[in-house]
């Protein structure tokens, strides 16, 4: 009975924080993400990328390199994951808004990463696609762009929004080695193992195991109106987590926020920024 009135109360709360929220639309950018060209990469630029092994098929990630990018430099690199195809969002790479706002384009290679869809060769605009061919096609990306541009294996980050935040923890957790490449995460809008959807492995007991391969990294926890689920899932599976939870003031689901000089942003950028200091 306590458990059903502590469950009832949070719900209660999401449902008033949303009532509450601002309409973010209401907020102008200050920001605008390059569109995305097919030339080849060079600073300020978000270009479409195909792997070798992809040669000929849809299957692509977007790469952009910084303003101040120059050869022979190391940067820190977003790799971001986009939400899934609903209602106003397409499903598609060029949707994802996190990397670029973080950065403001500048210091930080950004790489829109794909959900592989084997079968068709195409990236899945609704969930993984085939999720060891999405696992495999991060880890050799990753590599391959820190080799090649620039990118500090010592400095990544995952991001995501919807779809792109429970894959933090789904595909960047999904096995020891893809697990090791994180310095921080960056969860907006959804969270691994909060609820169950219609997928494999989607369940609380699935999202654990996924967990443990955490251990202390730090993790930007987000969500439109309020983040209170999500902080009382994670007290129960993980209470040792280094997480920091950020309600938003708004009640849209979006990515966009980060394109808009608001406070939730700097709260964003200013994490960002200590985790790499801490790094250092």
């Amino acid at each position: 009975m306590i458990r059903k009135v502590i469950i009832l109360t949070i719900a209660g709360m999401i449902h008033l924080s949303l009532l509450i929220a601002k309409d973010l639309k209401k907020t102008g950018f200050d920001l605008v993400v390059p569109s995305t060209t097919d030339e080849l990469p060079t600073p300020g630029k978000r270009v479409r990328h195909v792997n070798h092994e992809y040669m000929g098929s849809e299957v692509y990630h977007l790469l952009y390199l910084p303003t101040d990018w120059v050869k022979g430099e190391k940067y820190p690199v977003i790799v971001e994951y986009s939400g899934n195809k609903w209602k106003s969002s397409h499903g598609l790479l060029e949707g994802s808004n996190l990397g670029y706002g973080i950065s403001a384009g500048k210091g930080v290679i950004w790489i829109s990463m794909p959900f592989v869809d084997v079968e068709n060769q195409r990236n899945a605009l609704t969930w993984w696609g085939d999720v060891d061919a999405t696992v495999e096609y991060c880890k050799k990306t990753v590599d391959r762009i820190c080799r090649e541009y620039g990118g500090d294996i010592s400095n990544l980050f995952i991001a995501g929004f919807s779809r792109g935040a429970i894959a933090c923890n789904y595909i960047g957790l999904y096995d020891d080695q893809i697990a090791s490449l994180w310095c921080g995460f960056i969860c907006h809008s959804h969270y691994d193992g909060v609820q169950k959807w219609k997928y494999a492995r989607s369940d609380r007991t699935s999202a654990k195991t996924r967990l443990k391969r955490l251990g202390n990294r730090p993790q930007f926890i987000s969500h439109e109106g309020s983040v209170e689920e999500t902080r009382q899932y994670l007290k129960e599976v993980y209470p040792s987590g280094n997480f920091t939870f950020k309600a938003m003031s708004f009640a849209n689901h979006t990515n966009t926020w980060v394109l808009r000089d608001i406070p939730e942003r700097k709260v964003l950028r200013d994490w960002f920024n200590i985790v790499l200091r801490d790094k250092r």
